[in-house]
């Protein structure tokens, strides 16, 4: 039972979004572990991310695969994923 519970929690995955608190661009990302990843963010340890610190989380969703979380990612790069959130108020 241990083990099937570990394998369920290493698949799960987030979907998330970013807003820098310098320029107010966002950030369209996804992961298994959401505060370590803003953690990294925030700490200058991703190259993209690095020169607009600080980052505040604005929006989540988590999803039971990494791929989903992936693919959930790549809708929000969409003009179709923009409008989304444009819509719902999320940026």
């Amino acid at each position: 039972m241990k083990y099937l519970l570990q394998a369920k929690l290493w698949k799960r995955g987030n979907t998330y979004i970013l807003r820098s608190e310098i320029n107010r661009t966002h950030y369209y990302g996804h992961t298994k572990n959401l505060n370590d990843r803003l953690k990294r963010h925030n700490g200058g340890k991703v190259r993209s991310t690095k020169a607009k610190r600080p980052w505040g989380l604005i929006y989540s969703e988590k999803f039971e695969t990494k791929s989903e979380a992936y693919q959930r990612e790549l809708f929000f790069k969409s003009i179709d994923g923009y409008r989304f959130l444009k819509q719902n108020k999320i940026i």
